[in-house]
Formats: C-alpha cells, structure tokens, sequence
C-alpha cells in the first residue's frame, strides 16, 4: 500500500510519503514459539546437567550447567527482544521498539564473548595444572548438550536469514553444540588415553572458533545500532535507481537505516524540476526499493530545486545545516 500527502509551500516544493509493506517474513508468533521451546528444552537439559555433575561430584559438568544457565538467560533476552520489537508505535515512541531486537543481539554476542573468554582463561590455567576428569560422565551428558543444542538451534535456522536477533540466538546455541562436542571427544580421549589435558586443550580451540564466528554479529548489530546502511543494502545501487526514475534529475539527503531486525527504512529528496511525483509514481518507486532491496518503508520529499540544507553523508561535498 502506498499513501502520500501533498503540501503546497509557495515554492513550488512538494513532499510525498510512500510505504510499502515489508517483504513476507516468517510470522512473529512462530519465532515466539521457537523462543518458548528453546527456554523449555535448555532449562531441562541444565537440571540434568547439573543434576548429574552432583551425583557425580564432577566440577567440569557443573561449570558447564552453569554457561548453559547463561544462555537460557540470553534466549530469555532475545524472546524479549523480539516481543517489545512487536509493541505498536504511540506518541512518545513513534517507531516502537523495533530496534529491540538489534539491541538483544549485541547484548547477546557481548554476552557469549564474554563466556569464552572464561572459557579460554579457564582453559589455560587447567593447562598448567591438568585436572582428572569423568571421562564416561562427561561424555554421556556432554552428548545430550548436542542433542539439545542442535535442536534448539536449528528452531532459529529459517529465521536467522533476515532477523538479527535470531541469528544471535542461533549463533549461541550452535556455539554451544561445538563446545559438548569438544566435550565429547576430549571425554573420549581422557577415558582411552588418560590424557587430561586435553580437556582444556579442546575448550580453548573450540572457544577461540567461536570468537572469530560471533566477532562478525556484534560488529553489525553495533553497526546497526549507529543507524549504518544494512549489509544487505548497496546505497550507491539505490542512489543509482531512484536518479533512475523518470523526471528525476538528482537524489538528495538520501539515508538508509534499520528500524529493527526484520525493516529498512529510506528518506530522500529527489529533484524534479518539471514537477511530478504523483501516487504512481511515489507508489512504483517504493515497489522498486522493496523488491530489489528489501526496504520497507520508504519517505520520498519532491523537490523542483535542490536544497541548501540538504544532509547527505553518501556525499562529500555536501553541507548539513540546523
């Protein structure tokens, strides 16, 4: 759908506003019951983690039911995030809390480096000074953690394509499925061979794979934070087609943005010096940018001259002013 208003301002300036919907998604709800089955599936699995390392009075298991503790408390903050990112606009919060979602996001990979960094530190010092370790325990319950990990993670897998948060989520959970399975397999080699060091071996290569994997989420997500163009946005291709469009002799105070994990928005002023703009117009422009790239609510102002209080950060020499 595409509505816009026309103000007359005696200088022969018109300002048209065009929204598209934004691309079909995954429904919300679904992602909520993901969320839901995440929590549930990973709670159990920490009161039979840390059941067990109790019976067993295994340090190692219990640490470790401790970090997946951490990541039901991070689920918790992605399922927030994608609930408040949900609340309607009012007169105080004109957007909503769209960007919630971005928010839990980066939170969450701060969360997740920070629990390596435990790891690593850790690791090192059980290097030094190698502990025995369970190794038929550790491997059996290390086993499960692949099981539930897996399987939480790949509840995010459809929506981690074009949700941030998600993608977090599913960062998270996969992160945690490579740490049992290191767990596993350093339970194997202690159990054959008697080798404990392994034990912290294992977890400080597995801890610095998942720093390089998460280092690339919580460079976008701040990115996203500081309004930058989208990863998935080119802003010279969409420079290029709106100066495309007929009548259309400049593009002006052009800025792209992410409203949340799942929208793009778009202001611009295009240059019309034989006027135009009409409802068709601003309505196939909108189509355009929503289809090729997947920007979803876009504000187009006409102008018949350019402005001297322009702002476009794309151009040098260009000149912003209050």
């Amino acid at each position: 759908m595409a509505h816009r208003h026309i103000h007359d301002h005696g200088h022969g300036h018109h300002h048209g506003h065009a929204h598209a919907a934004r691309p079909s998604q995954p429904g919300e709800h679904g992602a909520e019951r993901a969320f839901a089955l995440a929590v549930a599936l990973n709670l159990a699995f920490v009161a039979i983690e840390a059941g067990w390392g109790w019976h067993v009075g295994s340090l190692a298991l219990l640490a470790d039911a401790g970090h997946n503790l951490s990541d039901v408390a991070g689920l918790l903050l992605a399922w927030a995030g994608a609930l408040a990112a949900r609340v309607r606009p009012g007169p105080r919060h004109t957007y909503g809390f769209k960007r919630a979602g971005i928010v839990a996001a980066f939170v969450n990979a701060v969360l997740l480096l920070g629990a390596m960094a435990w790891l690593a530190w850790e690791a090192l010092q059980r290097l030094w000074q190698p502990q025995p370790v369970p190794g038929v325990s550790v491997m059996v319950v290390a086993a499960i953690g692949i099981v539930i990990n897996t399987a939480t993670a790949l509840l995010f897998v459809r929506g981690s394509a074009h949700d941030l948060n998600q993608r977090g989520a599913l960062l998270h959970m996969a992160a945690d499925a490579l740490v049992s399975a290191g767990v596993v397999v350093a339970g194997a080699l202690t159990w054959w061979q008697g080798w404990d060091w392994v034990d912290a071996a294992a977890s400080l290569v597995i801890a610095i794979v998942i720093v390089v994997g998460t280092w690339g989420l919580l460079r976008e997500s701040l990115h996203l934070l500081f309004d930058g163009v989208p990863a998935q946005v080119d802003l010279e291709a969409v420079r290029a087609l709106l100066a495309s469009r007929p009548g259309v002799t400049a593009v002006q105070d052009l800025h792209v943005w992410a409203m949340g994990t799942r929208e793009v928005a778009l202001t611009a002023h295009l240059i019309m010096p034989a006027g135009g703009g009409d409802d068709a117009f601003l309505h196939a422009t909108a189509q355009a940018l929503r289809e090729r790239f997947g920007i979803g609510h876009t504000t187009l102002q006409v102008l018949r001259a350019p402005s001297p209080q322009a702002c476009d950060g794309a151009s040098a020499a260009s000149v912003c002013t209050a």
